[in-house]
């Protein structure tokens, strides 16, 4: 099959194919690790200095631990406070992302990106990074 084809009837083909459909899901996956990856780096850096810069202020709550000490903590110590809220706000957003993903599937708008992403990467060849990964996986049998 030529992915190579700008024509509508063998864009509608190559949509059907089984192996072009797998690329596609190898590429969302490859996708969702991306996002849980970069999450996990966020996380060990920023969360970790973050909650470092804080550590006097736990240690002071695990002892007296109310609301209003964790109010102040976060507003007299703003940079800690935003690290914080970038770490929870990439975790949360990845969550709803992949819930909303495994419950109703992938909106057309994804699934159609997914597929001109792979067939650039198909196009490219060995060049690409990904090319491995999403094209060549097919001739590998299990």
């Amino acid at each position: 099959m030529d992915l190579h084809s700008n024509s509508a009837m063998d864009a509608k083909a190559v949509e059907l194919d089984p192996t072009f459909q797998q690329r596609v899901e190898r590429l969302h996956r490859l996708t969702v690790y991306g996002r849980w990856l970069f999450v996990s780096g966020l996380w060990l850096t920023v969360g970790t200095a973050s909650l470092w810069a804080l550590r006097d202020r736990i240690a002071l709550m695990f002892e007296y631990f109310t609301w209003a000490s964790v109010k102040y903590s976060l507003i007299f110590s703003p940079l800690p406070a935003l690290g914080l809220a970038i770490c929870i706000g990439m975790t949360v957003g990845v969550l709803l992302w992949q819930s909303r993903n495994l419950l109703w599937g992938l909106p057309a708008r994804e699934r159609k990106q997914l597929e001109r992403q792979v067939c650039q990467i198909c196009q490219q060849g060995r060049s690409h990074p990904f090319w491995k990964i999403i094209c060549e996986a097919d001739n590998i049998s299990p």
